[in-house]
């Protein structure tokens, strides 16, 4: 529909937000184009450092981190009987402690190998306890269930929507779930390392195939 005004602005994340109004009559059809280069610079599992006071679980964010941090860490759902603490803690072993990075990465695998993948159209997100009553979901489901999982572990964790990357695409199937469209994945907090990516749908860390186009606190911010 022409004519349409356009204006930009940033949300509280700092996320790039585009607002299109429309004038005059409603037309047939509405087609978005959008291409875009981006310039990517994502870590390989094997070189994510975290500062050594962190890479045994469990610690603590430190003194400057956490008034930035607190909502992040904050559980967003119910879980009165606390069946995501349960299934999170899973992945602690019975000593309570354990190396941080290999158990999220753990975790991040195991949501992919436990799990069925079921793409939906339908607008909105699972629980974390439907997901774990249904053994199922889509990458945004996975997503918010992993990112309640390390919160209730102490981690701070942001929803992340963005696209999913596949050079197997060009002219072949693709080689992950998701490729090609629109995809949901999960950054935590690692002091050393920063915001570090994880896509439990594809078991990938580090961001490799990802390509982040917005941030937030909770998914529906998304």
């Amino acid at each position: 529909p022409k004519p349409a005004r356009t204006r930009w602005l940033h949300d509280a994340f700092g996320n790039s937000i585009t607002v299109v109004a429309f004038d005059g009559q409603p037309a047939a059809e509405l087609v978005f184009e959008s291409s875009f280069k981006a310039e990517h610079f994502p870590a390989e599992p094997g070189q994510i450092e975290i500062e050594p006071y962190a890479s045994i679980y469990p610690f603590h964010y430190s003194f400057d981190e956490v008034p930035d941090l607190a909502r992040t860490v904050e559980r967003h759902y119910p879980d009165p009987e606390r069946r995501v603490d349960q299934w999170a803690r899973n992945f602690l072993g019975d000593a309570g402690t354990c190396p941080t990075m290999p158990m999220l990465t753990t975790m991040n695998e195991a949501i992919k190998a436990q799990f069925q993948y079921a793409r939906r159209e339908e607008v909105g997100t699972q629980t974390p306890l439907q997901t774990l009553e249904q053994g199922s979901g889509s990458c945004r489901d996975f997503a918010l269930l992993m990112m309640e999982a390390v919160r209730s572990l102490g981690f701070a964790a942001r929803f992340v929507s963005g696209y999913l990357y596949d050079e197997q695409l060009i002219g072949a199937e693709s080689g992950v779930v998701g490729g090609g469209a629109t995809h949901a994945w999960v950054q935590v907090f690692l002091p050393g390392a920063g915001w570090v990516e994880f896509d439990p749908t594809n078991a990938l860390v580090g961001g490799r195939n990802l390509i982040r186009v917005a941030v937030a606190r909770d998914a529906a911010q998304a």
